[in-house]
């Protein structure tokens, strides 16, 4: 007995399906976070952004991940790359300062964090897809910001972007940014960049997510897909 399908509205044999399953989204292609994601610097903290889509191949997996992770109350990364890379990168991490605090008593610095990011990356490099912004606040050197790019090379910088949508924002950023903004302004920077770069990248999407870093700990702030265009126009 021949077992049939339904494809498009139309019947077909049991040999026709694996034929037909390339006019399909590919789900067995790697997760990935082909993505927006950026941090900058302000007088007393950091800001960080990031779009929200996932992608596996050209099918949207998750329209609302949370790309921003929480490594510590005033550490956060942003992750670009393979999901499940940046993911378990994060959740070592943030063992790892788990553990700095437990035995030094005092909260990790920013660049402690960013630092283990990096040889994680670069000492597992021909076996990860990981492009990471590292930032926070620390009482040593205030807010700053670390990339992370692929390979595991660490640069600090008062600002980063990465992920696909950058390429689409590199000049926005460098025409925008100002040194010593302050909370608000930063924000505004961020949001209307990541907002931009999901305008033109097909990998981005969905919502935008920041994460403001002050002495006195960190806000999320949530800005839904309906809303987004309106950023293009602000700032």
């Amino acid at each position: 007995m021949n077992t049939q399908h339904q494809y498009m509205g139309r019947s077909l044999q049991a040999g026709e399906v694996s034929r037909c399953s390339d006019h399909g989204p590919n789900l067995q292609q790697p997760v990935s976070l082909g993505t927006t994601i950026m941090a900058a610097t302000f007088e007393g903290g950091v800001v960080l952004g990031a779009d929200s889509r996932t992608s596996t191949g050209s099918y949207v997996a998750n329209r609302v991940t949370n790309k921003i992770t929480a490594l510590s109350d005033r550490i956060y990364v942003c992750r670009s790359g393979s999901a499940a890379d940046t993911q378990n990168i994060s959740r070592y991490v943030e063992w790892f300062l788990d553990q700095h605090r437990m035995e030094l008593g005092e909260e990790p610095d920013v660049l402690t964090a960013a630092t283990l990011m990096q040889r994680l990356a670069y000492e597992n490099k021909g076996m990860l897809q990981a492009g990471l912004i590292v930032a926070g606040w620390d009482e040593k050197r205030g807010g700053s910001v670390y990339a992370i790019p692929l390979g595991g090379t660490l640069v600090q910088v008062p600002f980063a972007i990465g992920g696909s949508g950058s390429a689409y924002i590199t000049g926005l950023t460098d025409s925008l940014w100002r040194d010593g903004m302050d909370e608000d302004s930063c924000r505004g920077f961020v949001q209307k960049s990541v907002a931009h770069a999901m305008s033109r990248d097909a990998s981005s999407g969905g919502c935008v997510r920041t994460v403001t870093i002050t002495k006195t700990g960190a806000k999320r702030d949530f800005i839904p897909g309906d809303e987004v265009d309106k950023l293009l126009l602000k700032y």
